[in-house]
């Protein structure tokens, strides 16, 4: 059978990505995004099974949440809380994140996360011994589609 191995050239390269956040319908390209992660925790409930030791497990929901860290160099996301802190008015809005390492077989790979909501954020910051402004954002999502997917890469069959 040999010993198949993935090449090193299809290895993604974390830096090779974009992120679009489309607010109120007007999309923005978030070329100071540092770093990016979505993640969905499921919700599991134990269960006893008649005729087993052992307790069985069932997921009955999940939760999206995510974070992102950009260059503080955009107000776009301060906007948002300003607004819900002068209104009430809680504002939802999308992110999409397509990976694209154009050495790699795989191809291209792109997820719209829908429903986001920020939990809150930094307005103002420094930091005397730092290099540049940061900010972190922490969301939640209630949905998302992966309209793109990885190429199955050869020898995984």
């Amino acid at each position: 059978m040999g010993n198949i191995t993935m090449l090193a050239k299809d290895a993604i390269s974390a830096k090779l990505a974009e992120c679009y956040v489309t607010i109120d319908g007007r999309r923005y390209l978030l070329m100071q995004g540092k770093d990016f992660e979505a993640k969905v925790d499921k919700t599991k409930k134990k269960l006893n099974i008649l005729g087993k030791t052992g307790a069985g497990n069932k997921s009955v929901s999940w939760e999206g949440t995510g974070t992102i860290t950009i260059y503080k160099n955009t107000s776009i996301f301060d906007e948002l809380m300003e607004r819900f802190k002068n209104t009430g008015e809680d504002i939802y809005f999308d992110i999409q994140v397509t990976n694209d390492d154009p050495t790699s077989a795989a191809g291209i790979c792109t997820h719209i996360f829908k429903g986001c909501n920020i939990d809150g954020g930094v307005l103002s910051s420094f930091d005397v011994d730092g290099e540049f402004l940061e900010q972190e954002i922490k969301f939640t999502f209630e949905d998302w589609s992966n309209p793109t997917k990885f190429n199955q890469l050869a020898g995984m069959e």
